[in-house]
């Protein structure tokens, strides 16, 4: 299956009892539709995501950036601080496409490009200027 929808929060690397790490982020995905009054129906899906292959993919997970995933889903139930039975979708990720990133990853790389130009831009005695 697959999912495109943007991240909620930074990702996070959690590393199991065994030792195993894993990147845990979160999707919202977004869908609309007209009832039968015609009126347009917004409908937003969150999921938990997991991703156990390269820990290293986290710096790249950070909030509102764009992303599509295909793995599998599965549900969970539990029950609420409050007794409500409560459910939920986790996705268990096996790639990942990024298709954007976020206004800071975008500033982070304006900046690092920026900075690149300035140390590569100093002109040498052998420099024409054509």
């Amino acid at each position: 299956m697959n999912i495109t929808g943007r991240l909620t929060r930074d990702a996070q690397i959690r590393i199991t009892t065994q030792e195993k790490q894993v990147v845990n982020f979160s999707v919202a995905t977004n869908d609309s539709y007209r009832n039968k009054q015609g009126e347009r129906i917004e409908q937003t899906t969150y999921f938990d995501c997991s991703y156990w292959i390269t820990p290293k993919v986290a710096k790249l997970l950070t909030k509102g950036t764009l992303v599509e995933l295909s793995g599998r889903v599965s549900t969970r139930a539990w029950l609420g601080n409050d007794g409500e039975a409560r459910a939920g979708l986790n996705f268990h990720t096996s790639q990942i496409k990024l298709h954007g990133t976020s206004k800071r990853t975008e500033t982070v790389q304006a900046t690092t490009t920026t900075q690149a130009k300035k140390v590569t831009a100093q002109p040498t005695v052998n420099d024409l200027p054509f």
